[in-house]
């Protein structure tokens, strides 16, 4: 595969927390001129075969990925896996223990709400939700914009869903070498997700880095949705320090709540190595 090249490695469709199919979200793609695509659900690849599908109808080519929750110096970090098998036992049996958390966690989070006066929220996430083992922060933001409590889901999470905010529950995921192990033994590459996004210190930073790399880890994404043009740099200028691979993807959720969308992104710097040149042999 050429290095420049519309990849777009990073979405979410109704399996997680998007709004649109995966058969929606590959349309889409098509249409703004995206020739390799992964749809990257939160810890969860129920949707693959759907997408290979619809990739191959629109004349894409495919690398299949998920996004999986780690928790790392307290924070939640997310690690997207591009290129794995999908009907790996150990990485459906790891998504699978991963997403066990979630249900418990919403309805703390509800509670967390009503006690300052925003009643059934779980009930009203759950309309939002496509599968419900993945109910999560974004259905209760979508929901108190319904509801006219915020205007915005950003407004949203600044007030109700940050830590310290009423809605906010934390929740242990998945540890970084697990996350990478089970990637890595499906065949594919574990990439850190928009590490720009992370409140983390320059040594954490470094750290996180470095175990990530000593667990198997070799790509980073440097191209984002979630990043701002400074921040293209500044990864590009990490990749290039730590000898990882690049990656590529606008982390797209919603026609009306994402900053990019699919196929929108700036391209990789020239001198970085893409991450799908690693991936060749697992590109459909």
């Amino acid at each position: 595969m050429p290095s420049i090249l519309n990849a777009d490695l990073h979405c979410h469709s109704v399996v997680s927390d998007g709004t649109l199919t995966p058969e929606a979200l590959a349309e889409r793609a098509a249409a703004n001129g995206v020739e390799l695509w992964a749809l990257t659900d939160h810890d969860e690849i129920g949707g693959q075969h759907r997408a290979i599908a619809a990739a191959r109808a629109h004349g894409m080519k495919y690398l299949t990925g998920a996004e999986i929750s780690v928790t790392f110096a307290g924070e939640t970090v997310h690690i997207v896996g591009l290129g794995f098998d999908p009907d790996d036992a150990s990485l459906r049996a790891g998504l699978q223990a991963t997403r066990g958390g979630r249900g418990a966690r919403a309805q703390e989070m509800s509670e967390g709400l009503a006690k300052v006066g925003i009643v059934g929220a779980y009930e009203g996430a759950l309309r939002f939700v496509g599968n419900p083992e993945l109910i999560s922060r974004t259905h209760f933001a979508r929901f108190l914009v319904e509801s006219g409590v915020c205007k915005d889901t950003p407004e949203v999470f600044r007030k109700y869903l940050t830590e310290g905010k009423p809605g906010y529950v934390p929740h242990r995921w998945a540890a970084l070498k697990d996350a990478v192990r089970w990637i890595t033994e499906a065949g594919g590459i574990a990439v850190v997700a928009h590490p720009g996004r992370y409140n983390f210190t320059a040594n954490e930073e470094h750290a996180l880095f470095t175990e990530f790399q000593a667990h198997g880890g070799r790509a980073i994404e440097v191209v984002t949705g979630s990043h701002a043009p400074a921040e293209y740099v500044e990864y590009a200028e990490k990749a290039v320090e730590y000898g990882f691979a690049a990656s590529r993807g606008s982390d797209f959720h919603s026609p009306d709540e994402s900053h990019m969308d699919l196929g929108k992104l700036p391209w990789l710097p020239g001198t970085l190595t893409p991450v799908w040149e690693l991936l060749e042999d697992r590109i459909q």
